[in-house]
């Protein structure tokens, strides 16, 4: 009894409590490290789930290390409140930071029985402890905050009575209601209200708040999930506890112990795997996860996005979303060998409408599923692309016209194969000069076509001759300024050598994800102004306040008069070309590509757009393991494939854009300047269309890389 008197003595009066030697049961380094104690807790704000909207406000998804949502004082069940107190600390109103009373108690007890077997913990008290475990960041951290010990309990109640000199009963009980673990993940009242019965903390009820104010003691023990007659029983103890405080009659608290549970659980989705849009909803984080703005470092920004009870709003469209879904798995299965991949940016503001894919998210050992994004650049999905074949085509015709070459202009476009001279082509830092090299066209060729037939057509001696007159490193250079992420080898103009940089480069030997053709193919939709793809809007913190905000980050990258060029000539494709059979009822434009030689298509393209949408959409050949293989003779949605642009992707594309376009106003493109080009009259000749055909150039070079 003397041990007790001392240290309450001491406690009570909120000295430092140097009582080292006393009876022996602590070391004066306990005393020392107790005197060294700061005299304040720092009461951090706590981890709470972010939530990720649509651009309609609607919940995409949660993600959190802690399921938690703060809730305020008067906006918890009073009943719950009074349960709380009477059944962890019925004097809480009444006592200091130490409850004397319950102190002693089961310190005699503690002493009676040489060691820690009874607590007489007071709500402050335990919010401290739940603190110093928020805040602890190892194993070894986390271990001292729960050591059976007097010294941990002697700092615990230093810390306590600081913070009930700092702030008043009511944020205290606030706070601890908002900490607390109650189990089965949940954390703080509004959770474990939303988690056990599907309800806000504001409407439980005696019934809910008895089981919940039962749990704090031993969340796993009586886990009314799965120890059902155990957490009967306790929270039949809590009401006879508020009986006997006479905080409700003994009658009604029979009446309530006579009930079942009444559980209606619900267990919160964690993450984008049960997102409507889960590869979206990882896009989106992957892109916070480079804002250097977030935090100092990934983990840093990580930590704040599952703790910081973020609102995250983002620019994904649910129903353009919903057509990109149902286009890809019109197309292709899961686990077919191949990829289907959409992706869909709106011009003008570079806002991420959809993107979806044929695998769905998932463990690759459960065949079909993956975690890899190939819908988007590496850096955000871990894939490395696939080549994009003749859809480049488009940044040499861009060059050619921004040069001021003519609409009607001719070039030779000779059938293969031919033999050209790569020391022809001009390169950033002189002629390309590694020899010559054999091309082929996919399909005849008068000899002689325009910028209008030979993309039409998509002529590969065409365009392998207008890169003639623009050089390498131009038309490379405005791909790159249009969102397509080539690589570059040196600084300033990017100088040195590259494998992408090649005169094959018109015949899109690169690897890239649909989501930079679409943002490329956005530019020539916006008039020549390229906006970065961007899935996100704005952040809000947790009090609702503006974090950050993403602004539509857009450059002039061609003029105006050639984005209406390109245009009028890529919308050939769709009114008569290749891709007629995609055609919308609102005006549309775009290009097939299909990849590969020596009758092997790793992948095919198709990238349109209307005035008010870019979309991209991939077929790829990949095995169980993403490794890309060859597309001809594979069994795709059923079917036997012969690898085309206009006869794979370009479908599917249409399956998507002609359920959205019936939402999409039917704005026409501006007509081309013909003048500005020196010439009087445009010559679009529109054939019929011919799904045979195959509308993209087969050039030489790498297969497009999957992983």
């Amino acid at each position: 009894m003397l041990v007790v008197s001392v240290v309450l003595g001491v406690v009570v009066s909120g000295l430092a409590i140097p009582f080292a030697g006393l009876l022996g049961f602590a070391a004066r380094s306990t005393a020392d490290t107790t005197d060294d104690l700061p005299l304040e807790l720092e009461t951090e704000s706590l981890p709470q789930k972010t939530t990720i909207l649509a651009s309609d406000g609607s919940v995409l998804a949660t993600v959190f290390d802690q399921n938690r949502i703060n809730v305020s004082l008067d906006q918890i069940s009073r009943t719950m409140v009074q349960a709380l107190v009477s059944i962890e600390d019925y004097r809480f109103y009444e006592h200091g930071a130490l409850d004397v009373k319950g102190t002693l108690r089961a310190l005699v007890s503690n002493v009676g029985s040489g060691g820690v077997v009874q607590g007489g913990s007071s709500i402050t008290q335990q919010l401290v402890k739940q603190t110093l475990l928020n805040a602890a960041k190892t194993d070894e951290e986390e271990e001292a905050v729960t050591d059976d010990t007097y010294a941990r309990k002697l700092k615990e109640l230093r810390y306590a009575i600081a913070l009930e000199k700092k702030y008043s009963k009511d944020w205290i009980l606030e706070r601890y209601l908002n900490t607390v673990y109650f189990g089965a993940g949940a954390y703080g009242i509004q959770a474990a209200a939303k988690r056990y019965f599907n309800v806000n903390a504001r409407n439980l009820n005696l019934n809910q708040s008895a089981i919940l104010a039962g749990l704090v003691q031993n969340p796993s023990a009586f886990d009314p999930t799965r120890a059902r007659e155990l957490a009967i029983a306790r929270r039949d103890v809590v009401l006879d506890r508020m009986a006997e405080l006479n905080v409700i009659s003994q009658d009604k608290a029979d009446a309530v112990k006579a009930r079942r549970l009444k559980l209606r659980p619900s267990r919160p989705a964690n993450g984008c795997v049960s997102s409507r849009a889960p590869f979206f909803c990882n896009y989106a984080i992957e892109y916070l996860l480079t804002q250097k703005s977030l935090g100092r470092n990934k983990a840093e920004r990580d930590r704040l996005i599952r703790s910081g009870g973020l609102t995250i709003r983002t620019t994904i469209d649910l129903s353009d979303q919903k057509a990109a879904d149902e286009a890809v798995a019109g197309n292709v299965r899961p686990t077919d060998q191949a990829i289907g991949a959409l992706a869909m940016v709106e011009p003008g503001t570079g806002d991420v409408k959809a993107i979806a894919q044929s695998r769905p998210m998932g463990d690759k050992k459960r065949l079909g599923q993956t975690y890899l994004n190939y819908v988007v650049p590496s850096q955000y999905g871990d894939s490395n692309g696939f080549q994009a074949g003749s859809t480049f085509k488009a940044f040499v015709l861009a060059q050619a016209i921004e040069n001021g070459t003519a609409l009607d202009e001719t070039l030779p476009s000779p059938n293969g194969p031919v033999e050209m001279e790569e020391s022809d082509y001009e390169n950033c830092d002189g002629p390309y000069g590694f020899g010559e090299f054999p091309i082929a066209n996919s399909v005849s060729s008068g000899g002689v076509e325009n910028l209008y037939t030979g993309t039409r057509n998509s002529i590969n001696t065409f365009f392998l001759n207008l890169e003639k007159t623009t050089g390498i490193c131009d038309p490379y250079a405005l791909a790159r300024s249009m969102g397509v992420r080539l690589t570059c080898p040196g600084e300033g103009d990017c100088p040195g050598v590259s494998a992408e940089r090649v005169p094959f480069f018109t015949l899109g030997v690169a690897d890239v994800s649909p989501l930079e053709m679409a943002e490329a193919y956005a530019t020539f939709a916006g008039r020549g102004v390229h906006c970065e793809s961007r899935p996100i809007t704005s952040i809000e913190d947790a009090n609702g306040n503006l974090l950050k905000k993403f602004n539509a980050r857009c450059s002039k990258v061609m003029s105006t008069s050639t984005a209406d060029a390109v245009n009028d000539i890529l919308r050939g494709v769709i009114e008569g070309g290749f891709a007629s059979a995609q055609a919308l009822e609102v005006p549309a434009a775009g290009k097939t590509g299909t990849t590969g030689g020596s009758g092997v298509s790793p992948s095919v393209w198709f990238v349109g757009y209307t005035p008010q949408l870019a979309t991209a959409a991939m077929i790829a050949g990949a095995n169980e393991f993403g490794t890309p293989i060859g597309l001809d003779g594979l069994t795709i949605n059923g079917s036997t494939v012969s690898a085309s642009g206009s006869g794979l992707a370009a479908p599917m594309w249409g399956d998507a854009m002609k359920v959205i376009d019936d939402n999409l106003d039917p704005i026409d493109f501006e007509p081309a300047d013909v003048e500005g080009f020196g010439q009087e009259t445009v010559f679009v000749p529109r054939p019929p269309s011919s799904n045979n055909n195959n509308g993209g150039g087969r050039g030489r070079g790498r297969g497009g890389r999957g992983r």
